[in-house]
């Protein structure tokens, strides 16, 4: 048993993977337990982990998915080279557990804790797990998930439903006053996504020339913000076009409807927020897990889908005319989409690794 007890946190790249990682190593840390992160000095983990007052490892490591033949022998090298130097570490000074993110930079640490016979928890968002975490699925300790379908991917009583951390300001969102329009936020994440912003310039004269009430805030993502800003303008649609949206909670709080592609964290949110959405997958997701979050939405009765490829502004404006003329609909929406949030998911996923650790205590 080692000298002090820690838990490492694995996994990197991008803010998806990096902040719930720090939610629960915040929760950790206020139950007394040490947490470290091991990640890359390219992903946002190299900004944000030590700006949070926690250890970072950095570890040589490349994706394999979507690279060159050279860049992938490179990262099955990286791979093996890191995953052997995490072995020989964990040899002398063991980690409680092991809590995984996913993604490629959680793989040699993963690997390493496996060989070792150190406990792995890892947290899968998806309704489907990705292809790292369906190859492990039977050698984890516990899989923290969001659907209760994804259980079927691991071994049976080692699943708990935790559901993804999300920021207590989605869950405490200001009622909205009531005023005749009606706000549609549309968001393709921090990037932008290009279906959404073609679909919303086809619709602002769709829009007008159906004398609907609506109030656009649409973030466009940086490189179309410029493009877009002056149409949108010279349109007369009522709202505001952002290349980003820094206080998100707020446009939230602000929507009737939300427009926005389906990866574990948005869905998240607006489960948090009770929010009614049209959910639109990015059609090359890995393993097309964005598809299956917006089915299970759907299939829950909070959520609209539509496939990337039939998004248009036709089709945005009549799904926003058929909503606004049965308000009913949006609150059972809303109301399903309540259902499906995990308040605590933080603080749950700690309990569980806090559980390992007292284990651990318990066996020496």
């Amino acid at each position: 048993m080692p000298d002090k007890l820690f838990f490492v946190m694995a996994g990197g790249g991008t803010g998806g993977h990096v902040i719930p990682a720090l939610a629960v190593a915040r929760e950790l840390r206020a139950m007394g337990y040490e947490a470290k992160f091991v990640g890359t000095e390219r992903g946002v983990e190299a900004r944000l982990v030590p700006q949070a007052g926690f250890e970072l490892e950095i570890i040589q490591i490349g994706g394999l998915k979507n690279v060159s033949t050279a860049q992938r022998l490179i990262s099955i090298r990286q791979l093996a080279g890191s995953t052997r130097a995490k072995a020989r570490a964990f040899a002398s000074n063991p980690p409680a557990a092991v809590f995984s993110m996913g993604g490629y930079v959680a793989g040699p640490t993963v690997l390493a804790a496996l060989w070792r016979k150190i406990p792995v928890v890892v947290m899968e968002p998806n309704a489907i797990p990705g292809i790292t975490n369906r190859r492990i699925a039977r050698f984890v300790s516990r899989a923290l998930i969001s659907f209760p379908e994804t259980s079927r991917f691991f071994p049976a009583g080692r699943t708990d439903v935790t559901g993804l951390p999300v920021r207590a300001e989605f869950f405490n969102l200001p009622v909205k006053s009531g005023d005749d329009q009606f706000t549609i936020l549309i968001t393709g994440g921090s990037q932008g996504a290009r279906t959404l912003n073609q679909a919303a310039v086809k619709s602002w004269a769709l829009f007008r020339a159906a004398n609907l009430p609506v109030r656009l805030i649409h973030q466009t993502g940086t490189a179309a913000f410029a493009a877009l800003e002056s149409e949108f303008t010279a349109s007369g649609i009522s709202g505001e076009i952002r290349p980003f949206i820094e206080d998100m909670p707020a446009a939230f709080a602000q929507a009737d409807l939300i427009v926005c592609r389906s990866g574990a964290g948005a869905v998240a949110e607006l489960a948090a927020a009770a929010k009614p959405s049209v959910l639109i997958p990015f059609p090359f997701a890995a393993d097309d897990h964005q598809l299956k979050n917006a089915e299970a939405f759907e299939r829950a009765g909070a959520a609209r889908l539509s496939l990337d490829r039939d998004w248009t502004g036709d089709k945005f404006v009549a799904v926003v005319k058929e909503l606004m003329s049965d308000r009913s609909a949006l609150g059972r929406m809303s109301a399903a989409a309540a259902k499906l949030a995990h308040p605590g998911a933080a603080h749950r996923a700690a309990e569980i690794l806090a559980g390992i650790a007292k284990d651990l205590v318990i066996r020496h």
